[in-house]
């Protein structure tokens, strides 16, 4: 069984963070049967960008990093306070974990910016929230990352995309990171996808 850890910043976008335990949950009950998602956070309560609230199966603390095969960060909004948890000494030492073990870690939109700050990006490609009115691929250079104008950037073992609308995509490039392009091409025809 191939474990994903969802790493949750309060101020997390509810929709970006469903897409994994949707396309994964999908590939466990009707696909290989090969993934199960986790859900792992700061705080004991979670609040979404909006008003919606998540419960963590395990707290950050209580992790061994080593019982998970990847990672997914969705991205969420500097207003709900999302950068506090997200630049956190904690997310950095998860995310540098997975990438020293090259395990795959998908990030949508600005949660990037996570993984940037982490210090893997250096003088790798990737892209971030791309909105011409957005500050953030401008941001997203200052951390030495090559900056890429695509919808979605794949660096080796990491997944980063430009907004919301790729979220989707990235949970399928996770799944078939994880499994297989045929298991992939099954769970996405079943979800008429």
């Amino acid at each position: 069984m191939k474990k994903i850890l969802l790493l949750l910043a309060n101020g997390f976008e509810a929709y970006e963070a469903s897409v994994f335990t949707d396309v994964l949950g999908w590939n466990q009950l009707e696909g290989d049967g090969s993934t199960v998602v986790v859900t792992v956070g700061m705080h004991p309560l979670l609040q979404a960008t909006w008003n919606f609230q998540v419960t963590p199966e395990m707290l950050t603390t209580d992790l061994n990093l080593d019982d998970f095969d990847a990672l997914a960060i969705p991205g969420g909004f500097e207003e709900a306070n999302f950068y506090e948890d997200a630049f956190s000494q904690s997310f950095g030492q998860i995310i540098r974990h997975f990438d020293n073990q090259n395990k795959p870690i998908a990030s949508i939109c600005v949660a990037s910016l996570a993984v940037a700050h982490s210090g893997v990006l250096n003088g790798r490609n990737a892209t971030t929230y791309n909105h011409p009115t957005s500050k953030r691929l401008a941001q997203l250079a200052t951390y030495g990352v090559n900056v890429v104008k695509e919808r979605i950037v794949i660096d080796d073992n990491i997944i980063t995309s430009s907004n919301p609308s790729t979220a989707m995509e990235v949970a399928f490039i996770l799944l078939e990171m994880l499994t297989s392009t045929q298991n992939t091409a099954k769970v996405k025809e079943l979800m008429g996808y």
